[in-house]
Parts: structure tokens; sequence; C-alpha cells
């Protein structure tokens, strides 16, 4: 019997020793590498090529959400689960829009995660029974706060995203420049892009946005500093 191979992703050295214990116990499954943020799982899915992709939403250096948009132009044939301790709307969404197949809260049982890595591996869509509902209502949603969200947030490029999540994360423009491999000018360039496409104009604010539209959590921590190069 093949099994199905699992990356697992999350920067908690806790959360994947739980789910690998987790998944060496089903006979079917395979974990084959584990990643502690979203550049490090998409280095590790090209050299691996994993049949699924647990992937958590809040990462350092770069989140989820945008970690499976890259990944799955590089490995088309991997299928994303998405992990997070949050139901809202918003990250239901955005994590079906970044081309995840699934959708599984960290609060979810063994047997829910792993029939979702079944479900996604055979090309079904898979949410997690406490949130199904939200499925429901993707293509009935008023046009509320999140969807201004939405339609300010596909005005950024991929780059201007990352710049958004460092920022939000509390790292400075020298910072943003040393993890990104780029220079402070061009930093700023892209932070004052971001600036004008959101009509936000201070770090507070970027960090507010950054957490309504899903692109880091609410339960991150971050520390808000001064711009210094």
């Amino acid at each position: 019997m093949k099994r199905i191979t699992v990356l697992l992703a999350d920067d908690h050295t806790i959360v994947r020793e739980g789910f690998r214990k987790m998944l060496e116990l089903e006979p079917d499954l395979e974990v084959v590498g584990e990643a502690k943020d979203g550049r490090q799982a998409l280095a590790m899915a090209a050299r691996l090529r994993p049949d699924v992709v647990l992937m958590d939403i809040a990462m350092p250096s770069l989140n989820g959400l945008e970690a499976t948009r890259r990944l799955l132009k590089t490995v088309p044939t991997a299928r994303v689960l998405i992990l997070s301790a949050h139901s809202d709307d918003a990250y239901v969404k955005n994590a079906t829009e970044s081309g995840a197949m699934g959708f599984l809260l960290k609060q979810t049982s063994a047997y829910d995660v792993c029939m979702g890595i079944r479900e996604v591996h055979s090309g079904r869509m898979f949410i997690s029974p406490s949130i199904v509902d939200h499925l429901k209502r993707l293509h009935a949603w008023p046009p509320d706060r999140a969807d201004r969200l939405k339609k300010n947030h596909h005005k950024l490029t991929s780059r201007e995203l990352e710049v958004l999540q460092l920022v939000a994360e509390g790292l400075a423009n020298k910072q943003v420049a040393a993890e990104l491999g780029i220079s402070i000018k061009t930093v700023e360039k892209h932070r004052a892009h971001v600036a004008e496409k959101l009509d936000i104009h201070d770090t507070a604010g970027l960090t507010r946005y950054a957490i309504a539209a899903g692109i880091i959590e609410s339960s991150v921590q971050v520390t808000i500093v001064p711009d210094k190069t």
C-alpha cells in the first residue's frame, strides 16, 4: 500500500511533535518532513514533493496563506490543508482562496485530522465539521468588512504582502531588508506602496489590518518598534 506523504508546517515544535505522533499511528500516512515557517515549508516541499502539506496560518517570516499560494505554483500536485486556532469567516475564506483544499481547527480530533488528509489527497475539499457551515456561506456573503479587506488585500503584490507581514510582526525596515535579502531603500519603497494602497500610514494600523485580514493571527505576539535604518 502506497502511503500518503505528509509535510508538517508549524512554528511550534510541540504542535509538530503532536501531529507526527498522531499520524505515525496510521498505516497509510507518513510524515516526511517538518518545517518551522513558511519559507522552510516551501524549500522542503520542493525537495520532498509531499502529497499533503499540513500548513499552519500564523508562522513567522512567511505566513501559511502566502506560503500556500507559492507552494502550489512550484509543487502543483501537493494538496494543502490549512491549520488555524480560529474559525472566523475571513480565515476560512482566505484559506480556500489561497488554493488550500481544506481548513482544520487545531482543536479538532485526531480522527478528523486523518480524515482531512485523506480527503484532500483524494481531491475533495475538507472543512472541520464544527465550521462546515462556513462553506455554505462563501458565495452568499454580503459586502461586509471582510469583503472590503479582501478587495484591498488583492491590491498588494506578493512582495508587498511579505513586507506587510514582517512589519506587522514588529520588524524594523533594516530587519525586513535582512530577512528578504533586499536593500532598506527597497523596503521603504514597498512600505510606501502598501501604505498608499491600503490608505494606512502607521505601523500600528498596518498591524491591525494584518490581523483583521488573516495575514497574521491575533495570538501572534508582535512588538511595534520605531522604524530605524
